[in-house]
């Protein structure tokens, strides 16, 4: 879904009454997931990086698991991030949906943070496009029969893995 603040607010309304997204004072885990993102992203590094040898599968199938790998290190951050505001999340879905209702800021907020010299806690519109289209090139690496990936597509959604989970990291020190 394109980034539109309104259908994020009313959306995740419409899963906090379902329950795929719930109140949560289990600020213990922010930490927990912050440390799992940016280990899985060191993860996705090595599998990007690696050149098959002989006897192991092709890096078209390393690949796969490259992309995986990335976007399930910004789900994770996504769920410090969505964790730091009081709210945990069930599935993918609905951590897209409360990462585009909850982080990113309105104008005001946006002007607020500007003034307070704070803009490096500004998480853009652009974060969670980031996160959409990972959640859909992970879902294909996993479901689809054969897709080949480009070098370059892979290194741009292990990049934008890389700019999220450090915008996150940013936003979450005190």
């Amino acid at each position: 879904m394109d980034y539109e603040a309104e259908l994020y607010g009313v959306v995740f309304e419409d899963f906090l009454k379902k329950g795929r997204i719930r109140r949560s004072d289990l600020s213990f885990k922010i930490s927990l997931f912050l440390d799992k993102a940016k280990n899985s992203l060191m993860i996705a590094r090595h599998v990007k990086d690696i050149s098959p040898g002989k006897d192991q599968p092709k890096k078209l199938f390393w690949d796969y698991w490259a992309i995986t790998i990335s976007y399930y290190s910004m789900l994770y951050a996504a769920k410090a991030a969505i964790l730091s505001k009081g709210f945990e999340v069930r599935d993918h879905d609905a951590a897209q949906v409360a990462i585009g209702y909850l982080l990113v800021p309105d104008e005001m907020e946006k002007r607020d943070l500007e003034l307070l010299n704070q803009s490096y806690r500004i998480f853009e519109d652009e974060y969670v496009c980031y996160f959409e289209d990972a959640k859909r090139e992970s879902h294909i690496a996993r479901y689809t029969a054969i897709k080949s990936y480009t070098q370059r597509r892979l290194t741009e959604i292990f990049e934008n893995a890389t700019k999220f989970i450090a915008k996150i990291a940013v936003m979450l020190q005190e």
